[in-house]
């Protein structure tokens, strides 16, 4: 049987390639060892692929070997090939997260007929099914109905209605709740039966915060596990040998809450899901990031005792789960399973990065004019910087990529509360660096040099297509939005000397700068929330000599805060920004006013004010690790002692302060 074929077959139907490729490709031992009435289906799944088809870092316009679904579709067709039975889904987060995206989205448009690159990308390769991620909704309901329009195959998302009942199956959903399909297994005897497995999709119910200004007034969600509780049995009844969960949704704590983010835990405890796909968190599982509980195991890849796996992000994995499937009387159940992953590329330890597979050719041509006309639209040159634009140090000193987002929003908010209510009140505005490391790698920070910026470069600054906000906060809400950042930092041992600084847990997104007053952070201190935006010390206070405008900063006085739609609908869990303190709803994009700021500017020369900082503790000093090219920075972080502190995990470099 040619490849060729077998590529086009499986987009309707499982391979059988066994036979065809075992003196190529070693079977899996479930197909190898699979009897009569046995039969091993390989379940694939790519999530948070964020528009990354072609391998390449539009912000820093260079071509990379991490990420791009045409790697990833190489390392589909050899896993086709290592299981007589294979299924594609795909997780969700896929029509935003890079400048291909938001050049679609606000450049080319969608009109009726168009092929979202992505979704044409997906076509090539050959998915099955796929549910809607949280940014999907970023760009508005029509954009997303026009952009998923294309597909060669089913969309499901049942937690989304555009009328909800009394109850989830009552529900009139955007998108069909669940898909039954039909495929046809051959066992291990080469025998053909019919198997039905069913899709069901979910999405976090917090789009309705994020996404407010698309979604309120349109559509509804409800929390994740009650949907589930409620349409599974449904799909049961309706002939289903299996059930898949796409969850995009991360894996976080055992017991359910309702309207959790993250709730694949609980919703692998409903009864009648066989397997869990899970993705939001960019992360990979099973794998070493998910700590033991008593319903995750993170060597295994279970959740509850079922498999369940996550595929990193931008194609950097892909998700397996393996299934031994046994027919008893027609009927076909689980048996026996593996989780696990496979990934593009692997970090050497020089740091450097070998691709382990090549591009698959037709993927690429399908979205060729897109990548290029991507290409042409990030060049742009909207001004230009005096000063270097950098985030290596973002987490441990005020920062020049934080100061320009800061400026720019301030400015704008300022403009627009002219000659309104609210004209006169103090502003300040919060920005956080979005590209910090962390889960994105060492190479994952903004890095743009004296001289033109781009729209590459802004996007670099700003990753989201966020639209700006103002909310009006007491002093006291100030103080607690600054508490609520500060727990980026472990507690400090005074007088102890290379204590772990960040805490792995803390993304940098949550660590909010606020430009317009000046504070210290006490790291003696605990932090007085967790992680999440939790209370966890009330009576603790990191923030110290707070001030504006040269005198302490009240709890009664009042402030107007700019930042952006998701930071003030909730987003984060940040005192002052529930939702209920916005005054001031803005139509653009805080990308977009980042552009007009410069170019009004002409030269921006976003210098750090060091409005922030540490306070002193003698004889103590701290670790943190960040990107290597921060060595080429170390001399301009002023009034901090920083020094190289030799290699950090992962391609990482260390640094130690001298607090």
């Amino acid at each position: 049987m040619p490849h060729n074929f077998l590529s086009a077959m499986s987009r309707r139907s499982f391979l059988a390639t066994g036979t065809a490729t075992a003196g190529l490709t070693l079977l899996h031992p479930f197909s190898a060892n699979a009897a009569a009435g046995q039969a091993h289906l390989r379940i694939m799944e790519t999530t948070d692929l964020h528009v990354h088809v072609f391998p390449y870092d539009y912000y820093s316009d260079r071509p990379i070997d991490t990420v791009g679904l045409a790697r990833t579709a190489s390392i589909v067709e050899e896993i086709r090939a290592e299981a007589t039975n294979s299924m594609l889904l795909d997780n969700g987060d896929l029509i935003q997260g890079n400048p291909m995206g938001d050049y679609i989205a606000y450049e080319r448009g969608m009109k009726d007929g168009d092929l979202h690159p992505i979704v044409e990308a997906m076509n090539v390769v050959g998915f099955d099914a796929a549910t809607i991620g949280n940014h999907e909704f970023n760009y508005g309901l029509d954009f997303l109905l026009k952009s998923t329009a294309g597909a060669d195959f089913p969309w499901v998302l049942s937690n989304i209605a555009t009328k909800q009942g009394a109850a989830p199956r009552d529900d009139t959903t955007l998108y069909k709740p669940y898909v039954i399909l039909d495929r046809t297994l051959t066992d291990g005897s080469g025998q053909e039966y019919q198997i039905k497995v069913g899709i069901i999709g979910f999405t976090p119910p917090q789009v309705m915060n994020w996404d407010r200004r698309h979604l309120e007034g349109n559509v509804q969600a409800r929390d994740i596990v009650e949907t589930a509780r409620a349409w599974v049995p449904e799909i049961k009844e309706a002939g289903a040998d299996i059930i898949i969960a796409l969850s995009h949704s991360g894996i976080g704590p055992d017991a359910h809450t309702d309207g959790m983010e993250n709730a694949s835990v609980p919703l692998a405890a409903v009864d009648g899901i066989d397997a869990i796909m899970t993705g939001h968190h960019h992360l990979v599982f099973p794998g070493p990031k998910y700590e033991t509980t008593a319903a995750v195991d993170p060597e295994a890849g279970t959740l509850h005792g079922k498999p369940a796996t996550m595929g990193g992000f931008w194609g950097s994995h892909l998700g397996l789960i393996d299934l031994m499937l046994e027919t008893d009387g027609g009927a076909w159940k689980v048996v026996s399973f593996e989780s696990s992953t496979r990934p593009i590329s692997q970090r050497n330890e020089d740091r450097s990065i070998t691709a382990l597979v090549e591009s698959q050719g037709d993927v690429l041509a399908a979205v060729q004019q897109e990548h290029d006309e991507t290409l042409a639209y990030v060049r742009r040159a909207v001004g230009k910087t005096a000063a270097p634009l950098h985030s290596y140090f973002a987490l441990v000193a005020d920062d020049p990529s934080v100061q320009i987002v800061s400026q720019a929003q301030k400015w704008y908010i300022g403009e627009m509360l002219a000659g309104t209510e609210h004209e006169g009140l103090p502003i300040l505005s919060a920005a956080a660096p979005f590209k910090a490391g962390g889960r994105g790698g060492p190479e994952y920070y903004t890095d743009v040099p004296v001289g033109d910026v781009a729209i590459k470069n802004v996007a670099d600054l700003y990753l989201y297509p966020n639209t700006v906000r103002a909310v009006k906060v007491s002093g006291a809400q100030l103080k607690d939005w600054l508490e609520r950042s500060a727990g980026m930092f472990n507690q400090i041992e005074p007088g102890k000397a290379d204590q772990v600084l960040l805490n792995p847990d803390f993304p940098s997104y949550n660590f909010d700068v606020i430009d317009g007053v000046s504070y210290q952070i006490d790291l003696s201190q605990p932090s007085k929330f967790t992680a999440k935006g939790e209370p966890l010390n009330p009576g603790a206070s990191r923030i110290k000599d707070l001030m504006f405008n040269g005198q302490p900063v009240t709890p009664d006085m009042e402030f107007v805060i700019a930042t952006n739609n998701y930071r003030a609908s909730g987003g984060g869990d940040f005192p002052g920004a529930k939702g209920d303190t916005i005054i001031f709803e803005a139509p653009d994009t805080n990308r977009d006013v980042i552009v007009r700021y410069i170019v009004e500017q002409g030269t921006i020369d976003p210098k750090a004010d060091a409005n922030w900082s540490f306070a002193e503790l003698p004889g103590t000093s701290v670790l943190f690790d960040t990107g290597p090219k921060a060595a080429d920075y170390i001399d301009s972080v002023k009034g901090m002692a920083i020094t190289p502190a030799g290699d950090g995990p992962e391609g990482f470099a260390r640094f130690r302060i001298e607090m």
